[in-house]
């Protein structure tokens, strides 16, 4: 039997979990001092909900929201851009053999649940709906 690796039936390690909220941690942190001095960041709050580590640990996705809303594709390529720098900024602060690339990622989380919302109360799945519980299920 082989050993499955990364976020496979099991889900991530606790190792991956723990690096993932150091590296999510700090770069809150970089973020929220203001450490960055790129034009299209300024006077935007960008919070970091989630860090996803590969199993090596090479790869921090780093999940992140504008908040009060903004461009989300704008600011996720000024972040990408900034990756190299915020990278050794946070190898500066965490204590680890090899640091890991950045990657940026809008969080679309709360979109999607938004959206799911409105098609579960939408007429037709709520039709739908209706007809499975006033039927007959087809159990005796």
């Amino acid at each position: 039997m082989t050993r499955q690796h990364g976020q496979g039936a099991k889900g991530p390690s606790q190792r991956q979990l723990r690096v993932g909220e150091l590296v999510r941690k700090e770069l809150s942190d970089i973020l929220t001092r203001g450490e960055i001095a790129d034009p299209e960041l300024d006077g935007i709050i960008v919070t970091i909900p989630e860090v996803r580590m590969t199993p090596d640990l090479r790869l921090a996705s780093c999940l992140f929201m504008p908040l009060g809303g903004g461009d989300g594709e704008k600011i996720e390529k000024a972040l990408n851009r900034c990756a190299k720098y915020l990278r050794g900024l946070v190898s500066r602060r965490m204590t680890m053999k090899y640091s890991p690339d950045l990657r940026f990622v809008l969080d679309t989380r709360f979109d999607d649940d938004d959206r799911i919302e409105s098609l579960l109360h939408s007429p037709g799945v709520s039709r739908d709906l209706e007809t499975d519980t006033d039927g007959d299920d087809g159990q005796d």
